[in-house]
């Protein structure tokens, strides 16, 4: 049975990681997918066009940088001009972060929000306006669990990241009753580029502090994300997931 069949979902960030993996699961699954990235290159061109063709559905690439409000509003024209219906929305674009409260200059913490919270911001208006007028639809958006757990070293990333959390709490009660649902994924330590930088005994530690005792996985995060944005979980809104293989809170293993 495919979960999203016929329906048609935008997804940022899908160049790489996470947001690579959810377009190939949305598309096993039917959906027709609106994939946004930042930089247009032949890699990620060519991988829409054989999803397209291998799933029979259609993987659209549009690229703009989210952080140009302007580039937002003219792709949003360009759908609406289409008279795409739009059934989700995946906020997963994001940027990390790893510095002491103290070492962090305030222009970096304004980049982080910019990425991970003003641009999905203004892109979750604009998409939930189209979803009210096309009678629902559900979005979700990509946390951390570092917004949870609140570790050293994460002030400016997670306090971006809860900011999201807030937005979807507050938005899932103001749309619900217009048939928009709204949700956050908090992912744990999930095997992608963003970990690379990271030195082997922190990824131990972080498998430590894990029931599972594993890094998860990209199809992990996409897996969750298509149940919420399909019909089976249409009596779930304003919820947050954690997706880090049942971890503690890092701070107490310190």
């Amino acid at each position: 049975m495919k979960l999203l069949e016929n329906k048609n979902i935008i997804v940022t960030g899908t160049s790489r990681g996470m947001g690579k993996d959810m377009i190939k699961i949305f598309a096993e699954n039917g959906a027709n997918i609106l994939a946004f990235a930042r930089t247009s290159n032949d890699d990620h061109n060519n991988y829409c066009v054989e999803l397209s063709n291998k799933y029979n559905v259609n993987v659209e690439p549009y690229y703009f940088d989210l952080t140009d409000f302007e580039q937002i509003k003219s792709i949003i024209k360009t759908i609406m001009s289409k008279r795409i219906k739009i059934d989700g929305l995946v906020n997963n674009a994001g940027i990390s972060n790893n510095a002491l409260f103290q070492m962090t200059p305030i222009e970096d913490v304004k980049k982080i929000f910019e990425v991970n919270f003003f641009a999905p911001y203004l892109l979750t208006q604009y998409i939930s306006k189209i979803m009210v007028r096309n009678g629902g639809g559900s979005i979700v958006s990509i946390s951390s669990t570092s917004a949870l757990d609140c570790n050293s070293g994460k002030t400016a990333y997670g306090s971006s990241k809860a900011a999201i959390m807030c937005m979807t709490k507050c938005i899932s009660r103001e749309l619900a009753e217009k048939g928009v649902r709204s949700n956050v994924i908090c992912p744990g330590i999930i095997s992608t580029e963003m970990i690379d930088v990271l030195p082997e005994y922190i990824l131990d530690i972080q498998k430590e502090a894990a029931a599972l005792k594993t890094i998860g996985s990209t199809s992990d995060v996409a897996n969750v994300a298509l149940f919420l944005l399909s019909d089976k979980s249409s009596y779930i809104t304003g919820e947050i997931i954690r997706v880090d293989g049942g971890v503690t809170q890092f701070s107490k293993r310190q």
